[in-house]
């Protein structure tokens, strides 16, 4: 849904643009400032790429946010995951997403507030009509911020591709006003040995070496190797993405990535192309992830079946060109490669339709939602005490492309009223997050995107309302709290004062305050006032906070 309404709103914002003027499309920067990053494109991020570039801004937030070219305003947002949000759409066939943005100019401010206050919520989105707020390139859009889910002041920018709506890489736009002359460094090298066809040093598990490591590593069979590395760049100590990684073997180019542009449906691929930090330089067999290229015809897997020295040659590069390369010796010995021992109710086939049925779980892992072959190590582990079972459906939690069903039984009812339980995701440690779920016939069910390990578990505690600084909070003009809930997490929240609705946000979800500044439009000022503060989290426990101020 996401791809096809970028990928519509942007067929009809530049319909029209032909390859050609594509091509010769240029961009001023964001910023008048010089630029530096923090992050680039196509960087390794949990369960997806980084979408863009990630422009610095001294530290400081409240830098006007510039157009790059002549188009118009497409999307208005306001998020909690990305803050403020400005969607532009060009006429030279791209489209951007700025992203962090401290807030919007004058009268998109204006607009965003009042619909805030209509609807009572602090996210809101606004799709203006294309002839509503044209823009020239150079043109003050936005100002810089640190809001959403931000570590530091800076500007994310997304630039997006109209024809195809693909993410691109927009550091071409960029490269005359940026300096980089520090290639790639390599941290470090892993081997794969492909399960029952391949061994590394006697055995069938991964094995780390560093960057031209100087003794060989003795292998047999089937195996594949991965990269770890960053890229650098010119006064700033922040590292990179890698842009251009090619392995060769004995000369032969075996595989290849080029972190280009990537598709929304191709995003949570980078799962099955990384391990960790670590690049693999083969494809698993259900990853049609476009940047990667093998061209041995094995899929970048290596079969090593003489008893000779080969010779493995990394070359990494960025997108200034920079290079660096790293060599080491894999020597082919023969040594014995153990069958696969599973059970076949408890093996996953990537390119079928698998379904797991034990006695108060079923799982359907529909076909096209795994990369590879998974041989599970399922256990039942049993508490006396518990909701239900833990479902071990594997020990190494398995991505899967998209959400899929799983039902899990209750063996008991401890309160009678259903919404107080959730299917919880167990970690190694024995933490439990929720993932949500709906109580149906005996069973919770919910979507999951791992095959990991799963349990109910029962939330009737309220979340915790902790006013911050109260007696600042007249002074500061700012009414601040922070919530806390162990159990299903907040679902809801609203604030009020002097019985009239209080516009409250989320304004950095990494420092996980909510607050309120105090506007004399909204509120009355010279006297005492009482806030009241309503909190409620997924399984419906509330919470109410009334507390008196001075303003």
């Amino acid at each position: 849904m996401i791809k096809q309404y970028i990928t519509a709103l942007m067929l009809a914002c530049c319909v029209g643009v032909c390859g050609q003027e594509k091509k010769q499309a240029t961009f001023v920067p964001p910023f008048d400032f010089p630029l530096t990053l923090s992050g680039n494109f196509g960087e390794i991020r949990s369960n997806h790429f980084h979408g863009g570039l990630d422009f610095k801004t001294g530290g400081v937030i409240g830098k006007p946010v510039r157009a790059l070219a002549d188009g118009y305003i497409s999307r208005i947002r306001v998020t909690n995951g990305s803050g403020y949000v400005l969607d532009v759409c060009y006429h030279n066939g791209y489209s951007t997403i700025n992203r962090h943005l401290s807030g919007f100019i004058s009268p998109i401010a204006e607009r965003v507030e009042k619909l805030q206050y209509e609807n009572e919520n602090w996210e809101v989105e606004i799709i203006p009509e294309p002839d509503e707020y044209p823009v020239k390139g150079g043109q003050q859009i936005a100002w810089s911020g640190n809001t959403g889910y931000s570590f530091g002041p800076h500007l994310h920018l997304d630039v997006f591709e109209t024809e195809s709506g693909d993410y691109i890489d927009p550091m071409p736009f960029f490269k005359s006003k940026i300096k980089d002359t520090r290639a790639p460094k390599a941290d470090g090298i892993m081997f794969f040995p492909q399960p029952s066809k391949g061994v590394v040093d006697g055995k069938q598990q991964t094995k780390t070496i560093l960057p031209n490591a100087e003794s060989p590593v003795e292998a047999w069979g089937v195996i594949g190797t991965g990269i770890k590395a960053y890229d650098y760049m010119d006064g700033v100590s922040n590292h990179y993405g890698v842009y251009s990684v090619v392995l060769t073997i004995d000369g032969n180019e075996v595989f290849r990535s080029t972190v280009d542009r990537f598709s929304q449906e191709e995003n949570r691929m980078i799962n099955s192309w990384t391990c960790g930090q670590y690049m693999k330089s083969f494809i698993e067999p259900g990853n049609t992830l476009r940047l990667l290229k093998a061209s041995n015809g094995n899929r970048g897997l290596v079969t090593i079946d003489e008893e000779r020295d080969y010779q493995f040659l990394y070359t990494l590069k960025d997108a200034f060109g920079n290079t660096s390369k790293y060599s080491f010796t894999v020597r082919g010995r023969k040594q014995p490669v153990e069958p696969l021992s599973h059970r076949e109710k408890y093996f996953f086939a990537w390119d079928k339709t698998n379904y797991l049925q034990e006695p108060g779980l079923s799982l359907v892992v529909p076909k096209g939602m795994l990369y590879d072959d998974v041989p599970l190590n399922y256990q039942v582990k049993a508490d006396s005490g518990a909701v239900a079972f833990t479902y071990q459906i594997n020990d190494k939690p398995v991505p899967l492309h998209a959400g899929c069903e799983i039902r899990i039984g209750l063996r008991r009812k401890p309160v009678a009223d259903t919404t107080k339980y959730y299917v919880a995701r167990v970690t190694p440690k024995g933490r439990k997050y929720s993932v949500g779920g709906k109580y149906e016939d005996g069973y919770m069910k919910t979507s999951v995107r791992e095959l990991g390990t799963y349990t109910v578990a029962m939330d009737t505690i309220p979340p915790e309302i902790i006013p911050i600084n109260k007696n600042q909070w007249g002074r500061n003009g700012k009414i601040v709290y922070r919530l806390k809930d162990e159990g299903a997490g907040i679902a809801s929240y609203r604030g009020m004062i002097d019985g009239k609705y209080a516009l409250f946000g989320r304004p950095n979800i990494v420092k996980s305050y909510w607050e309120c500044k105090l506007d004399s439009k909204h509120v009355k000022k010279g006297g005492k006032h009482t806030v009241e503060f309503t909190v409620t989290d997924n399984c419906g426990n509330e919470t109410v906070s009334r507390e008196t101020f001075v303003w």
